[in-house]
């Protein structure tokens, strides 16, 4: 046998070996009476609710632990247009209680009810009865989506641009003494990358920044709700911040210059 062929032996094999792991390994999620099960055992009961808004269309969902405490609340994001390229899902807000957490989630059109079953029963998040709070951050940050911000609320406020840009306490953005907008640390504990999100006066979320470096980062990933765009933004500074005590963030120096980016591009 040629050394070619011994190669293409070794990784049909290894693809082979590699398939019939993640089969051993899957979770099999089944539903049958209003309870999620996951191998066999019960993980939680679903309530599904009719949504009134919706004139009854479109249901809301609460998890429940098997004990009757409410774990999630998924209710459908009808502020929030469509994506695009996609007519065959809804976005849902899930709310994570006790945990100030949410996330949006694409769930099926045609069964949102299994959909949302099977997202909460592979996911892994409720262990013991409660909601884990770092398998529930891995699960927003990985299956979660952004859904495109509604363009009509999207309003900048008005004020001279030529005016400096103050970072206040209260994590409020401040230009020509009028708040443009505010921010909100949710970098995950542990992490080696800073994450935040902005959003107007209204609370309208605009981006999502993530960056490495903390005060002496040099650029940022920014994505912009509403086109749904990333953006590797330039924030260059030529200081070398080693520590900064600041009662308005821990990263002022580097949030500072992204703001900036950010004004200067007509996202705030």
């Amino acid at each position: 046998m040629s050394k070619k062929h011994r190669t293409m032996k070794k990784s049909v094999f290894s693809l082979l070996l590699l398939f019939i792991c993640s089969i051993a390994f899957a979770q099999k999620v089944d539903y049958k009476d209003g309870v999620i099960n996951v191998d066999g055992a019960p993980l939680a009961k679903v309530i599904k609710t009719k949504n009134e808004a919706a004139l009854g269309l479109i249901s809301d969902y609460e998890i429940q632990s098997m004990e009757g405490k409410t774990l999630i609340i998924a209710v459908v994001a009808d502020d929030y247009p469509e994506a695009a390229n996609d007519n065959m899902s809804y976005y849902f807000k899930f709310s994570f209680v006790g945990l100030d957490k949410t996330g949006f989630f694409k769930v099926g059109k045609l069964n949102a009810e299994k959909s949302i079953v099977k997202l909460i029963g592979n996911a892994g998040i409720i262990k013991n009865g409660a909601l884990d709070p770092e398998a529930t951050f891995t699960f927003i940050a990985k299956q979660g989506k952004t859904p495109p911000a509604k363009t009509n609320d999207y309003v900048l406020v008005n004020r001279n641009k030529s005016w400096p840009i103050d970072l206040k306490e209260g994590k409020i953005i401040e230009q020509d003494g009028k708040q443009i907008g505010q921010w909100v640390d949710v970098t995950p504990s542990g992490s080696n990358v800073d994450m935040y999100e902005f959003a107007l006066p209204s609370g309208l979320k605009i981006a999502k920044v993530s960056f490495i470096g903390g005060n002496n980062a040099q650029s940022a990933e920014v994505l912009t709700l509403k086109d749904n765009r990333k953006h590797n933004a330039p924030i260059p500074s030529s200081d070398n911040v080693k520590m900064l005590m600041s009662s308005i963030d821990r990263n002022q120096k580097a949030l500072e210059r992204i703001v900036k980016w950010m004004v200067q591009s007509q996202y705030l």
